[in-house]
């Protein structure tokens, strides 16, 4: 059997994929990048139809291209998205393979370096990166009913209002996710009940600028680690209808009704936790504390943005807050669906190496890993919080693009003696 050997080789061809091919190529390593679908498959097909990126275009891309038909102030869709990855691969001819699915790594045990089974063959590589993202396995909790007559999807699963049962939904899970497929399916007229766990809420602009760019000039994107107690913080904020800025009390007041985090299902009932108000009241302090930091900036840099006093005005307390729900029979409110909008989990059980704490989890430094050759890129908070964002990969995936080519030249010593 013919094996094929390669410097470096790259799984996935997703934001993070790509973004390592440019590197590497700039500085001539050889490699390889293995896709199992298509170049930014999850994009088109791993999220619901209406969604676009959460960040402007002028901001949510790789430096050397921009989004010539989306205005810069724009969120581009998501298959426009994809599109946009595909081209920038093309624009420096990345060796992208894609339908070959890599079903193992493993240390190469006779010689140095890693053994790649692929669904094409097997590959030895010298150095593997894996760029498989973080949204490899959606996670639903074990609180979930089993042999119920619910429908329940994951948030990854959900497409649109249409594929939905009649009846009352249930979206458990307030982020990104959570909050635009519950206000989407309120406005296809269905009765929607949105449970609300820990959150931040940034604006989605404010005085005239995104609030990327606020966290920019504020150097919030170059925080190094979480905060503790943030670990299961989600980000509400959206990008769809234009972008506009989350307010719960506004959703609610629309006819959405808000819930504290979900804590059971027995007997055909939800029950949740009593900690809705809290939980809003942290969101409110989060985004108060990013409008009073920008105030200040403007203040101290003189700039002449224009005021915005509408940004702190606070809609009525729906009742839903003031007489919280602890409780609900599923029958009598006619829930008949429940879209899970928990997250997603790592799964890298495909890889038999070093690299990995007792839960699984890479053990890394900025996508460098414990295990010399494996490397990992397009993890949340890899170096810092842009990490998450399609900007921050490429500046995450040029350091790890650095690290290995000074591996390379270490390589290429020569002992003065053996000359």
């Amino acid at each position: 059997m013919t094996v094929e050997h390669i410097d470096t080789l790259v799984i996935g061809a997703g934001q993070a994929g790509v973004a390592m091919s440019e590197h590497l190529s700039k500085l001539e390593v050889p490699h390889i990048v293995l896709e199992r679908d298509r170049i930014a498959e999850r994009w088109r097909t791993g999220r619901w139809d209406s969604l676009v990126a959460n960040g402007p275009a002028w901001h949510d891309r790789f430096p050397g291209l921009e989004f010539e038909d989306v205005d810069d102030d724009a969120f581009a869709a998501k298959e426009r998205v994809a599109d946009y990855f595909v081209e920038y691969a093309e624009k420096f001819k990345a060796p992208i393979r894609t339908g070959v699915a890599v079903t193992k790594v493993s240390r190469n045990t006779k010689q140095s370096g890693f053994i790649i089974e692929t669904s094409a063959g097997v590959i030895h590589a010298s150095r593997v990166v894996t760029a498989t993202g973080p949204f490899q396995r959606p996670v639903i909790p074990p609180i979930a009913p089993q042999d119920s007559p619910l429908h329940q999807i994951h948030s990854a699963d959900y497409r649109n209002p249409k594929q939905l049962p009649d009846g009352a939904v249930l979206v458990v899970g307030a982020g990104s996710s959570g909050v635009q497929i519950a206000d989407e399916l309120r406005a296809a007229g269905k009765k929607v009940y949105l449970s609300v766990g820990a959150h931040d809420r940034p604006p989605r602009a404010y005085r005239n600028r995104d609030f990327v760019w606020w966290l920019g000039v504020l150097g919030e994107w170059d925080a190094a680690e979480l905060k503790p107690g943030a670990e299961h913080v989600t980000i509400a904020v959206s990008g769809a209808k234009g972008g506009h800025t989350i307010d719960f009390r506004k959703l609610a007041n629309q006819g959405i009704t808000l819930t504290g985090l979900t804590e059971s299902f027995v007997d055909g009932k939800v029950t949740f936790q009593g900690n809705l108000v809290e939980n809003i009241a942290r969101g409110d302090a989060n985004y108060l504390s990013l409008l009073d930091a920008a105030d200040a900036y403007i203040a101290r840099n003189n700039l002449d943005l224009p005021e915005e006093p509408q940004a702190r005005h606070v809609h009525p307390e729906p009742d839903c807050m003031t007489h919280p729900i602890r409780e609900l029979d599923l029958a009598a409110t006619g829930i008949h669906s429940v879209i899970w909008a928990t997250g997603f989990a790592v799964d890298y059980s495909w890889m038999d190496v070093a690299a990995f704490d007792d839960t699984g989890k890479p053990q890394h430094q900025r996508g460098v890993s414990t295990e010399p050759g494996i490397y990992f890129i397009g993890l949340p908070w890899q170096s810092r919080r842009g990490s998450s964002f399609i900007w921050g990969v490429w500046h995450d995936a040029k350091y790890v693009a650095d690290h290995i080519e000074t591996q390379r030249s270490y390589l290429k010593y020569r002992d003065p003696s053996q000359r």
